[in-house]
């Protein structure tokens, strides 16, 4: 008999309308909902059209005449009281995460403790947007560099991290003195309608903060108007690559700023110098975390032929020790489900693919109920098999052996993506040569779990444009402005 899971959070972060200029909106009709665990609805939700969402943005514009007028040190205040209210309801956004993505509950208090960091970091940085004053050529004239908030930025963000794709980019945009209208992925609107109320609680004004959450049926008529609308000068979005393509030809029109953190195929590299122990911990952190469902996951794993099959076992083994599937709420589950049937249906593709091709599955390999997947180790992988052609998104990690570093480096970049990379070695030459070549955005040496609201984050190639995080991330959201102050007398 299956058991009966039901979300269990404080009345005031369930909410299941859109949040504009202020005030929680109806619209028509409503959309589900699901647990990806067990398929059971757990709330209904306003389902925002194109109407709604041109309110948002004309709401999120009158709004920026006014908040770019707020003091960097006013706006830096309000954000920080938004960190310290996520902080202080951390277990019942924890909670929504869990029920609405299906990501182990730890892993879900992990996700929160870094969505509240953006926050956090950018209530700093909104101190530090310093101009420059530049020596002129002329006696009689001054040159000064200002930086501004570029204007109303749409954001549209995915289901796998809910929360923290939010913060990442909203937290840089209000801390610049831009307004947004955040877009959440359809089947995770929860924990966006949940920050817009903490928000509300911190005090940040109407029209600032607006989320319009809609079906997959109105997503895109209402990414229309979110790209294409003239009042709309910068977007921002994390997704898929084919998406994103979409909404770049969108956006070109009215020539907008675009922030795009698009899909990545991450190779995951053991050399033959490497401390096996240590590659084996990264490769299940780097892997495993949130069933394999995060952009920055380990997507082909190559190993010198010199420790693979030690790397295989001891893999094999950790992956029979440390993964337990389960329901997210469930205190000993380290692999939820994955996001829908879809989802699985794609692990399953790849799996028959591989096998098709000569691989051979040493662990896992079988779809469960639902869109559990069993966490899967392939071995005598090859270059031909779709796995190391497209991400998986999913608990798959197929190894393919190698003999050189000339032949790694080859396999790592023959991809027309590079958002992260991983590599072990203790070779130090080794080290430098790779990270340099490495044709991608993020690199960890020696370490599987690399995000951290310090750095930067974003990738190359059809990765993406632009960076989230770090000092740099702020930049995105700010125009220089050349003033040239003549008619001085010497």
């Amino acid at each position: 008999m299956q058991r009966h899971y039901s979300l269990d959070v404080s009345a005031p972060l369930l909410r299941t309308q859109g949040y504009v200029d202020g005030r929680w909106i109806s619209a028509a009709s409503v959309f589900p909902v699901l647990d990806p665990a067990t398929g059971q609805e757990i709330a209904r939700v306003s389902d925002c059209g194109p109407a709604e969402a041109k309110q948002a943005v004309d709401a999120a514009y009158k709004a920026f005449h006014s908040w770019k007028q707020y003091s960097a040190k006013e706006r830096s205040v309000l954000l920080r009281k938004w960190f310290d209210l996520m902080t202080l309801h951390k277990e019942d956004l924890a909670k929504l995460i869990t029920f609405e993505c299906g990501k182990p509950l730890n892993e879900s208090l992990g996700e929160i403790a870094y969505s509240a960091s953006f926050l956090e970091w950018f209530s700093e940085e909104a101190r530090r947007v310093y101009g420059d004053i530049v020596p002129s050529p002329a006696k009689d004239r001054k040159i000064l560099l200002l930086k501004q908030p570029t204007g109303v930025a749409s954001i549209i963000t995915p289901w796998n991290f809910p929360s923290a794709m939010i913060t990442r980019k909203v937290g840089a945009a209000l801390a610049a003195g831009c307004t947004v209208v955040v877009k959440p992925a359809e089947d995770t609107p929860l924990s966006a309608l949940a920050l817009a109320e903490l928000a509300e609680q911190a005090g940040i004004p109407a029209g600032v903060f607006n989320v319009v959450p809609c079906s997959r049926e109105k997503t895109p008529s209402v990414g229309e108007v979110l790209c294409t609308d003239p009042l709309v000068a910068k977007i921002s979005f994390t997704g898929s690559t084919a998406t994103g393509k979409v909404l770049l030809k969108l956006a070109a029109d009215t020539v907008k700023k675009a922030s795009m953190e698009l899909g990545g195929h991450a190779p995951f590299i053991v050399f033959d110098s490497a401390d096996v122990d240590l590659a084996v911990s990264g490769a299940m952190a780097s892997k495993f975390r949130n069933s394999g469902q995060t952009c920055v996951c380990s997507n082909r794993f190559l190993v010198q032929s010199g420790i693979y099959e030690l790397f295989l076992e001891k893999l094999g083994a950790a992956m029979d020790a440390e993964l337990r599937l389960g329901h997210g709420s469930e205190p000993d589950t380290t692999q939820g489900p994955l996001i829908n049937t879809r989802a699985a249906d794609k692990v399953v593709h790849q799996i028959s693919d591989a096998v098709s091709h000569g691989a051979k599955v040493l662990r896992g390999g079988k779809r469960l109920e639902g869109s559990f997947m069993e966490p899967t180790l392939l071995g005598d992988v090859t270059t031909d098999m779709l796995c190391t052609k497209e991400e998986t998104f999913g608990p798959l990690l197929p190894v393919i052996r190698f003999n050189t570093e000339a032949e790694a480096m080859a396999i790592a970049n023959a991809s027309n993506v590079g958002l992260a990379g991983y590599f072990f070695s203790k070779d130090v030459s080794q080290i430098w040569r790779v990270a340099e070549a490495l044709e991608v955005g993020i690199v960890g040496v020696n370490e599987g779990l690399l995000s951290t609201p310090e750095a930067t984050f974003g990738g190359v190639k059809q990765s993406g444009l632009g960076r989230e995080g770090s000092k740099y991330g702020i930049d995105e959201y700010l125009e220089v402005k050349y003033m040239c102050f003549g008619g001085l007398k010497p």
